[in-house]
This record gives structure tokens, C-alpha cells and sequence, in this order.
């Protein structure tokens, strides 16, 4: 595929001289690759250079002559007429004699060469593949648009009015074509292509592709071409598999697809998924690999995913011993560092019951100086694991390695299993000192301090500080630390980790954490809040009305009924609010979310997805809709319709009509009612709003300060 690779680059540059040079070297061909032939053609076809090579395809004719399928040597030819331009009497004829090798019993047959141009010899640009398209377009046949309405299935065809009528699944109502139109804009499906299949099946197709996988994904490269993880999902994602059962389909999808010996799986993301002509067995993917290695790096890391994808091949000798007689020669071909010789070690006495020169590697582990430097350098986790548990198992200095360690960077399984050897009879006094430590100065290892610190909170109460009285000192430390990040720009991401902790699920850690604590801690607990320049002025309200819950006497004015507004995970609304919400949430998922699909696949219908503003902004679209329609879901599931029970009578609350003297002493009047029923324009306050959380609690003649001006309530009453 040389070739086609290097005619693709000067079509990318868009030098043509430098095209033709090469394409005009490949013409000198004695053998030719379908493949490869098929591949430039349609390259040219689909770039600019198109109309210019159009004027000289025919010199693609004597490496057509080459082939010696005829099926290759006819697809060939059509791109060959796709592309040309002169209308030579050669083409021609090489066309009509094809169509009749192909056609000769259809009884329409002269009358479809005088629709495609063939009678008159005078425009017949895209001649075969435009008969090709009337032959196949009879009621009930597939057909996919080009211009983005999708596949489609042909309900009625008249040769009397030359016309299609063909209904798309990314439209709406019945789509008339005349055939001229037809030639320019769509293109013929089998039932059994994956377009056509998701367009008349979509239930048996999400029934395979939960059964089988690997066979839809297969059956979608082998029709739309190599694509991306991402492609694959604008392909089947709600199309053929709900969006909320994306996610965990698509790891076992795969998991699945990286096992199979005809799809080339990628090594990153961008990178496509492609089908192979023919089966490419483990055997030759492992070799392929380990050719590309330079490395003893690249060379462990790809024998160890081999290891670990197909556990299976090391039951075949020959496999078995290639692997490690590779390793074994990169060793004695390379320096390797010690990190390096203990994963080599460790994976071929794992997996391959092999001890280099005879020498177990605990042996080795036993006499390594510098424990920290060696385990840095080892990259493969599993392998890791395996050399932390030798040195727990070998060397008698293991507790003060672990305790050393524990506080690094590090994955958190391996910091888990760490933890879980310390916490043993024997160690356990260790580890509790240096968590305590770790308590009075978090900021010696904030990572691993918010990460013991989630630990504690789900719920592990084996391990030092589980219980209450140590997740609340925990909690203490873990504000002092969020405080101190906030003025260290290479902690940003932690911070804002730490904040998502704190104010999710509306402030549940923080519940959690303060519920039956006493009055002293809560007062602690408030001072902390107070210190802490992180939070808003929201986040400080909130956490003063959660510790007001907690003990109602640090404000003793305020109303039972009040505290129960601000601590309540309620969503207050009216009938007409529920309602407009249901229709908002129904409007996305049924009707915004599919013309937002259709957009989608009309965009990326125009081309290069790289530089395509349509298919960005489409794909945008889609977020924010997913975005909202989340929102709103959630948001509705804690909904409530507000009653006359709601609203209390002895203070401002939700559901009143509140009159209040303003700071120029004029009447004003708000309602106060839940964000889905907010209007300004009409005097309605979202009881979310500064000024109405500034009122709520309040009683009639009461004031209150908004924005550092009095104001005072001089009536309300309830809206209802």
C-alpha cells in the first residue's frame, strides 16, 4: 500500500505535479493490488484533483487490463467512468460492454443506457454506477443519502415519470427523486448493510449488537470504513444502543474486539478501528508488536498485554518460547536498569516459570539498596504489585518500605493493598502514627490524605480513623487542606476535586460528616467554613444552615419551618411549573434529541470531520441537550407541588406574596415561588435568589438587608 499512501499525501498537499509523477511511476506496474488500484481512484474521486484527472484517467485502463477478477476488474471500471471527463467513444464502449456482460438479460436494458448516457456517447460521467443504482431501485430496496437524510427504503418507482419516492430515517414524510436527481445524491444499500439494518430492524440490531458485539462492529466497519472509537458511537449510540447503556456495553465491546483476530484494534483514541481482509492471528499481531519495539520498556509492556488479552496462547509452545527468548536476547543485547531486569524477571517467573541463570527474584529483592528508586522504575501496575508483595513476603524491613511509600504517588489499588498489609496486629501502632501525622499536616501529602480521607467516608471502617470520632477529626484536617490549596496553582485539580466532594449531591459528605457531633465541633466546623476563601457566599450560607440543623440554638430566631426550607434536597414548584418541566424534558427526548441526530449525520456527511464547523456544532448541540435533559431529570425526580401546607403563616416562606418597603421607602411586591416559576417581569423571586433567601425566616415589620440596603416586610400572604 506504498503507493497509495504516498498518491494520498500529495493529494493532502495538493501539489498535482507531484501526484502525477508518482501516479504515472505506478503505471509502470507489472503486477497490480486491487486494493491499492481501488484505493487511488477513489481517493481521486474524493479530492480536488478530480476534474483534472479526469481529462487522463485512461491511463488507468492497462493496469485495469492486469486484473484478472472480473468483479475487480468491473469496480475498477466504474470508478474509471466516475472520474473521467472526455466522454472518449473507448470509454464508451468499455462501459456498455461491461454493463452487457453483467446485464445483458434485463429487458430495460437499452432504455437504461439512454438514462445513464450510454445511447447518445455524450455524457456519461458516472454511467455504470448510475446503472447499477436503476437496477436496483424497485419498492422495498435500501438506499443511503449522501446529503444526509440517511438510509432510506424505496416505497414506490415509476419509469413513466422516471421518478423515486423513498422515505429516510433522518426525515420526515415521502422524498420524490427524478432519476437525474437519484444519480447525483444516493447510493444503493444491501438489506443485510449495516445502514439498512439500523434503519428497518433497529430492535434486531440492538438485540445482536447486546448478543454479538463484535459481529455488529464488524459488519460496521466492513461497510462504512475504518472508524474511530468516537465514529463508532455517533454510529450506534442511541441509534442502536441507549445512551445510559453506552458506557458499559462499549468496555465489554471492547474488551471483546481487541481479542478478535479480523479487526486491527488502535493504540489510542483518535486512532481508527479497521477490518482485515483475511484473519491476522494473535501469533502475527504479537510479532507485528514486538517488531515495532525498540526498547526492553516496549518489549515487557507489549508481551505483558499480550499476556494478560490472550491467556489462552501461552498453552502453545511455540509462542511461549518466542516470547521469551525475544526478552531474554533484548536483555542480553541492552543495558537495563534495575527497575527494568525485576519487571523482566518477575513477568518471566509468573508467567513462563522462567529464573534467569537459575536465581529466583526474591533473592534479587532481598539485596536492592534503594528500594524506592527500583519500584519508580518499574511501569507495569500488575508487575508492581507483584514485586510490593515479594518485598512483604522477603525482606524483614518491609513495614518502614510501605510506610515510606504509602505516602507517594501511586495507583490506588497499590495503595490499597499497601494500607491492608500495614493495618496487620504488627504494624497497625505504625500506620497509626504516621496517619496521625498525616492528620496534623495534611499538606505533606494531599494526595494521599484526600485519597484515605474518601476511603473513610464510603465507609472502611477496618482501617485507623473509620469510626466517627475519626472521620470528624479527618474532616477537620481536610478543610485546614482545602484552605491551603487554594493558593497553590499545581494543586488546582485536587482543589477542585476536594470542592466536588464537599458540594455534591447538595452538601450530602458534609451532612454526613456533621450529623451528631457536638456544638463545640460545630462551632469549629463554621470557623473552618469561615477561613476557607473556596467557598462562595452560597457555599457559606449552606453550610451555616446545615450546621444550624445540626444545633438549632446558633440561631435561635430562626423558624423550624425555615430550617426545613434550606436544608430540603425539595425542588418547589406549582402545578403549571410540573407541567412545563414534563412537556421541556419530553420535547428533548423525543423530538430535539433526534433532529439533533439527524444533524449530526447531516454534517458529517460534508466531509473532513477535522475542519467541519457543521459537524462541531452539532456535536456541541447534542452536549448541551444531554446536559439539560440530565439536569431537568434530576431535578424533576425531586419536584414537589407546593400546597397550602407548605406555607407557613407565622414567617416569609415559599408560596408567599410578600409586600415589602423598599430603601426610598416605596411598596414593592414579590412572589416567592421555585426556580421553574421564576419571571422578573411579573414580580416572581426564584426562592433560590439572594433577596428571597434574604427575606425567608422574617416576620411582618421585620428588615432585612439586600445588597447593604434596609428593607422591611410590611405584609404577606399565600399565593394560593
Amino acid at each position: 500500500m506504498g503507493y497509495l499512501e504516498d498518491l494520498q499525501a500529495q493529494i493532502a498537499n495538493r501539489d498535482f505535479s507531484k501526484f502525477w509523477l508518482l501516479w504515472e511511476e505506478y503505471c509502470t506496474s507489472d503486477t497490480i493490488d486491487f486494493d491499492e488500484f481501488s484505493g487511488i481512484l477513489k481517493a481521486v474521486k474524493n479530492s480536488d484533483f478530480a476534474r483534472q484527472f479526469g481529462q487522463y484517467v485512461e491511463t488507468a485502463l492497462p493496469l485495469m487490463e492486469l486484473l484478472k477478477n472480473p468483479d475487480e476488474k468491473y469496480a475498477i471500471l466504474k470508478l474509471i467512468i466516475d472520474l473521467e471527463t472526455t466522454n472518449s467513444a473507448n470509454l464508451a464502449d468499455l462501459a456498455i460492454q461491461a454493463l452487457k456482460g453483467k446485464y445483458s438479460s434485463d429487458p430495460q436494458f437499452n432504455e437504461r443506457l439512454r438514462l445513464v448516457g450510454l445511447r447518445s456517447k455524450e455524457a456519461f460521467q458516472g454511467a455504470i454506477a448510475n446503472f447499477d443504482l436503476l437496477v436496483h431501485m424497485k419498492k422495498g430496496s435500501f438506499l443511503f443519502h449522501t446529503g444526509g437524510w440517511g438510509a432510506g427504503q424505496i416505497i414506490d418507482v415509476s419509469s413513466v415519470r422516471e421518478q423515486v419516492g423513498v422515505e429516510f430515517e433522518n426525515v420526515s414524510g415521502r422524498k420524490d427523486f427524478t432519476f437525474v436527481n437519484a444519480f447525483k445524491t444516493l447510493i444503493p444499500l444491501t438489506p443485510e448493510s449495516f445502514l439498512a439494518r439500523r434503519f428497518a430492524e433497529p430492535d434486531a440490531l440492538e438485540q445482536e449488537a447486546r448478543d454479538n458485539p463484535v459481529g455488529v462492529i464488524k459488519l460496521l466497519l466492513k461497510d462504512l470504513g475504518p472508524k474511530s472509537a468516537a465514529e463508532i458511537k455517533d454510529e450506534l449510540c442511541e441509534l442502536v444502543i441507549p445512551e445510559k447503556d453506552w458506557t458499559k456495553w462499549w468496555q465489554a465491546a471492547r474488551a471483546k474486539v481487541k481479542k478478535d483476530t479480523m479487526i486491527d484494534t488502535p493504540e489510542t483514541l483518535k486512532e481508527p478501528f479497521r477490518l482485515h481482509k483475511a484473519e491476522v492471528t494473535h501469533e502475527m499481531r504479537l510479532q507485528k508488536a514486538m517488531g515495532k519495539n525498540k526498547g526492553i520498556d516496549d518489549l515487557l509492556q507489549t508481551s505483558y498485554s499480550f499476556v494478560r488479552d490472550n491467556p489462552a496462547m501461552l498453552k502453545k509452545e511455540d509462542v511461549k518460547n518466542s516470547i521469551k527468548e525475544k526478552l531474554l536476547d533484548a536483555l542480553k543485547q541492552q543495558e537495563v536498569s534495575k527497575g527494568q531486569e525485576l519487571q523482566l524477571r518477575i513477568f518471566l517467573e509468573t508467567n513462563f516459570d522462567h529464573q534467569i541463570d537459575g536465581q529466583a527474584v526474591h533473592k534479587l529483592i532481598e539485596g536492592i539498596e534503594n528500594v524506592q528508586q527500583v519500584i519508580d522504575e518499574v511501569e507495569i501496575v500488575a508487575i508492581k504489585k507483584r514485586l510490593l508483595s515479594l518485598i512483604r513476603e522477603h525482606r524483614s524491613d518491609w513495614s518502614k518500605i510501605f510506610l515510606e511509600l504509602a505516602f507517594n504517588p501511586m495507583p490506588s489499588n497499590l495503595r490499597d493493598y499497601i494500607v491492608k498489609e500495614l493495618n496487620q496486629k504488627e504494624t497497625s501502632k505504625l500506620l497509626e502514627k504516621k496517619l496521625a501525622e498525616m492528620v496534623a499536616h495534611p499538606l505533606k501529602a494531599p494526595e494521599f490524605f484526600v485519597w484515605y480521607f474518601q476511603k473513610v467516608v464510603d465507609g472502611d471502617d477496618k482501617i485507623p480513623y473509620g469510626n466517627k470520632t475519626g472521620q470528624t477529626q479527618l474532616f477537620e484536617s481536610f478543610l485546614i487542606l482545602f484552605n491551603d490549596l487554594d493558593s497553590r496553582p499545581e494543586y488546582k485539580d485536587l482543589f477542585k476535586k476536594m470542592y466536588n466532594m464537599i458540594s455534591g449531591k447538595r452538601y450530602a459528605l458534609v451532612r454526613q460528616m456533621i450529623e451528631g457531633t457536638s456544638l463545640e465541633y460545630i462551632k469549629e466546623f463554621l470557623l473552618l467554613v469561615a477561613k476557607c476563601h473556596g467557598f462562595s457566599d452560597h457555599d457559606q450560607k449552606i453550610l451555616r444552615s446545615l450546621a444550624e440543623v445540626v444545633h438549632p440554638s446558633l440561631n435561635p430566631n430562626k423558624h423550624k419551618k425555615e430550617q426545613e426550607f434550606l436544608n430540603s434536597n425539595v425542588i418547589w414548584t406549582t402545578a403549571e411549573g410540573m407541567q412545563r418541566t414534563k412537556e421541556r424534558i419530553e420535547q428533548i427526548s423525543t423530538v430535539e434529541t433526534i433532529e439533533n441526530a439527524k444533524e449530526i449525520e447531516a454534517a458529517r456527511a460534508l466531509g473532513d470531520l477535522r475542519e467541519n464547523s457543521e459537524y462541531k456544532f452539532a456535536l456541541e448541540k447534542r452536549s448541551r441537550l444531554q446536559g439539560e435533559l440530565k439536569h431537568l431529570s434530576e431535578q424533576f425526580s425531586r419536584a414537589r407541588v407546593i400546597t397550602q401546607d407548605d406555607i407557613d403563616d407565622a414567617e416569609v416562606s415559599v408560596g408567599h406574596i410578600v409586600t415589602l418597603e423598599d430603601p426610598h421607602g416605596n411598596k414593592v411586591e414579590y412572589t416567592l415561588l421555585g426556580p421553574w416559576d421564576a419571571d422578573v417581569n411579573k414580580g416572581i423571586l426564584s426562592s433560590n435568589s439572594k433577596i428571597a433567601e434574604a427575606m425567608i425566616g422574617k416576620k411582618k415589620g421585620e428588615k432585612f438587608i439586600f445588597r447593604d440596603e434596609p428593607y422591611k416586610i410590611l405584609n404577606f400572604k399565600s399565593f394560593i
